[in-house]
């Protein structure tokens, strides 16, 4: 493989290009003309722009892609993640090309794409299911019969659903009907397919994933797991890797179900089965992502492997080169989702300028990103700036230097998680491990972020007068702010 195009924009684009220049492969990239001076565009070899700011004009136009392949030569598609990365027809549309896709089959995607079709494609090799229907139900009647069965409080999802889009939560039998009416027609809006199940609630899950490889000769391995509770929206903020919560044992057995998902489709590729654990540490299988996923540096660190690159030799034909027996865990590894959103208004998105962007550096500090600054943060797609991605030689360590690298990063101009971020680390339910997925509802605390951004002004206005009383100001500011904690942030200021 000489030359692949990277169907995708931003950080992604980047770091795959990254790894394909380490591999002697010649890169091209898409723009649309939001991006016409994107730091991706500049850092391929080629560059061919593809069409209008909107998505639905430029990078979910399959056939704009293909052709920009025809024009530069190139021989290979890597969709990275979001936009045509799981879609099957795409992926049939590559092939009919004479073009090689860097992901699953379009089978394996259209089958693990709907949650229902996951649910049977799996039920061979006993996964655990968390109790509910295996098919989709469109009688209200009868979808409440089944309810009852399975006893409140119960959850109704879209067959083709993702985001937290087309999912209810029914605490009562009296409520059943509506809300099933509105998760029909979200799951209508959302995805063109009304379809919806039903499950038991987990009401303290934790969300753990497992990423799996596998190559053309049969060849499957997992990489041990993902922890990714701390979510907001139904969508990630923080990963880590590995859990804190896991034993080996209950490492082993979703490693083996993982596995077991992947090789019910014959699975080519990165991918990662997710799975629901609840309060009783009872695993059960969620769905499968058959792409790469947005916090795939954790595995990377915690396993020394380059997943891109590991994608790209899969889809050149090589077999895998190590064995489920000699992949190690070294170390902990955790990724804080930096999103140009604004954690005090419900994270909702906001745009603007990077007046100031400057990134944290150091041992164990890994920073994918698409900007720098001066640059704008566009409207049109996901308000995702960057990863910053830790890693040390344990848990402890990893949050420490995760809170240090917050700290060193410098972004003004528009509001990020930034400062979310840090409150995670600093929280007691992180640390101890003892967190699900409600993390934000039970204890984001917006008062909090309010008042370190108070004391930062505070430290700021004090520095701003100590070259005239020194001194003085030195006094008052150790009284109130404590010893080391006013010599940290003075250093800072």
């Amino acid at each position: 493989m000489k030359k692949i195009l990277i169907a995708n924009r931003g950080e992604i684009a980047l770091r795959i290009m990254r790894s394909a220049r380490e591999m002697g492969i010649k890169t091209v990239a898409v723009y649309s003309d939001a991006d016409r001076a994107a730091l991706h565009v500049r850092y391929a070899d080629e560059a061919v722009c593809i069409g209008l700011a909107p998505s639905n004009q430029s990078y979910l136009v399959g056939e704009k892609i293909i052709e920009a392949c025809k024009i530069t030569g190139a021989e290979a598609i890597h969709p990275g993640y979001g936009f045509l990365s799981e879609n099957a027809n795409f992926a049939r549309m590559v092939k009919e090309a004479g073009l090689i896709l860097i992901g699953p089959t379009p089978e394996a995607m259209e089958i693990m794409g709907n949650k229902l079709s996951a649910k049977a494609a799996v039920l061979k090799y006993n996964i655990p299911m968390v109790p509910g229907t295996e098919e989709a139900i469109t009688d209200v009647a009868e979808a409440k019969r089944r309810a009852v069965e399975v006893g409140f409080p119960i959850l109704i999802k879209a067959a083709a659903g993702g985001g937290g889009k087309g999912m209810r939560i029914v605490n009562t039998e009296e409520d059943f009907e509506e809300q099933m009416q509105l998760a029909v027609s979200e799951a209508v809006s959302a995805f063109g397919d009304g379809a919806v199940f039903i499950e038991r609630f987990v009401s303290s899950p934790r969300h753990i994933e497992i990423q799996v490889l596998g190559d053309t000769h049969g060849n499957i391995v997992h990489l041990f797991e993902r922890e990714c509770s701390i979510q907001r929206r139904h969508q990630k903020v923080v990963e880590e890797a590995p859990s804190s919560i896991l034993t080996q044992d209950m490492r082993s057995r979703m490693g083996n179900c993982a596995v077991d998902v992947a090789r019910a489709v014959n699975y080519i590729g990165a991918g990662t089965v997710e799975f629901i654990l609840d309060e009783n540490l009872d695993f059960f299988f969620l769905e499968m992502n058959t792409r790469l996923q947005v916090e795939h540096p954790v595995t990377e660190m915690i396993t020394g492997l380059d997943l891109v690159k590991e994608q790209i030799r899969i889809a050149c034909g090589e077999p895998l080169n190590y064995t489920q027996e000699e992949l190690k865990i070294s170390g902990h590894a955790i990724e804080l989702r930096i999103y140009a959103e604004d954690p005090d208004n419900n994270f909702l998105p906001d745009i603007g300028t990077l007046e100031t962007y400057i990134t944290p550096k150091g041992n164990g500090v890994r920073v994918d990103d698409g900007f720098e600054q001066g640059m704008e943060i566009p409207i049109y797609y996901d308000p995702m700036i960057a990863k910053l991605i830790v890693f040390g030689s344990d848990r402890a360590e990893a949050i420490e230097r995760m809170i240090r690298a917050i700290d060193e990063y410098d972004i003004t101009g528009i509001k990020t998680t930034l400062n979310f971020g840090k409150f995670v680390m600093q929280h007691d339910a992180f640390r101890t491990g003892n967190f699900d997925t409600h993390f934000v509802g039970k204890y984001f605390n917006i008062e909090s972020l309010i008042h370190d951004d108070q004391d930062e002004a505070f430290i700021a206005a004090l520095v701003g007068v100590m070259a005239f009383k020194a001194p003085e100001i030195d006094g008052i500011a150790a009284k109130l702010l404590g010893n080391d904690n006013w010599r940290k942030n003075r250093l800072k200021f």
